[in-house]
C-alpha cells in the first residue's frame, strides 16, 4: 500500500484554501513542479459595513401623500397633498394666534361642486379646552354672527365643519377680516375673539380644489 507523502498532503490542503497554484512534488521523481488549482474558490461575498445599515432619509415633502405648501397668497397659505399623477387636491389655510404670537386655531377652506347650498366648506379646529355648548361663532367686518356646532374631538383639537353658501363666499371676498369667537371652558364668561385675515381671499378661492367626497 502506497502511503501519502506529508508534504503532498500539506500543498493539498493549501489547495483548498488558496485559488493560487501551490508547489506539489512529483510522483515520478523527486523534482518539485508547479500543480494548477483545481478549480477557482469563489469571491468572497462583499460584507455589509456600518454605513449599509443607515439611513440617509428621504424628502419628507417629496413623498407621496405628504402634505406641503405650495404657494402663499396674501394671508393665506395653500396647502396641498403629493400625489403620483393627476390633480394635488389643495386647501386654503390660516393659522390664527391670540394676537401675541401664540397659535390658537387653524382654518382651511376648500370649494365644493355647485348644485348644493353649500359651496364651499371649511374646517376650524380650537382647543381642547374650549366650551363645546357655546359652539363657534363668526361674524365678517363686524356683521351678524352665525353660530356653528362642533362636530367632534381628538387628541389634535375640537373640529367645527362649516357649510358656505354663496352669499358667504361673496362677503368673505368683499371683507377685509372675519372674527372667530371661542369661549374657553374654564371660563365661561370670557370671549376669545380669533381674527381672521381675508387679504387674499379671492385668489386663494380660485386655487382651492373643488371636493367631492368626504
Amino acid at each position: 500500500m502506497t502511503h501519502s507523502s506529508p508534504v503532498l498532503t500539506f500543498c493539498a490542503a493549501l489547495a483548498l484554501l488558496s485559488p493560487v497554484a501551490v508547489f506539489a512534488q512529483s510522483t515520478t521523481s523527486g523534482d518539485l513542479t508547479v500543480a494548477p488549482a483545481e478549480a477557482d474558490t469563489p469571491a468572497d461575498a462583499a460584507k455589509p459595513t456600518i454605513e449599509d445599515q443607515l439611513s440617509l432619509g428621504e424628502d419628507a415633502q417629496s413623498a407621496v401623500g405628504a402634505p406641503y405648501t405650495r404657494e402663499e397668497v396674501g394671508a393665506w397659505e395653500i396647502r396641498c397633498i403629493r400625489v403620483e399623477e393627476g390633480e394635488e387636491p389643495c386647501q386654503m389655510y390660516q393659522l390664527l394666534d391670540d394676537g401675541e404670537g401664540s397659535p390658537v386655531a387653524e382654518v382651511s377652506m376648500f370649494r365644493l361642486p355647485e348644485g348644493g347650498k353649500a359651496v364651499a366648506g371649511a374646517t376650524v379646529i380650537v382647543p381642547l379646552e374650549t366650551a363645546l355648548p357655546n359652539q363657534l361663532t363668526m361674524s365678517i367686518d363686524g356683521g351678524q354672527a352665525r353660530r356653528y356646532p362642533y362636530a367632534f374631538c381628538n387628541a389634535v383639537g375640537c373640529y367645527a365643519r362649516l357649510g358656505l353658501t354663496s352669499d358667504d363666499v361673496s362677503a368673505f371676498k368683499r371683507g377685509a377680516n372675519a372674527t372667530l369667537t371661542i369661549v374657553p371652558a374654564l371660563a365661561l364668561d370670557q370671549k376669545v375673539e380669533l381674527n381672521l385675515s381675508l387679504n387674499g381671499f379671492t385668489a386663494s378661492f380660485d386655487k382651492a380644489t373643488i371636493v367631492t367626497s368626504p
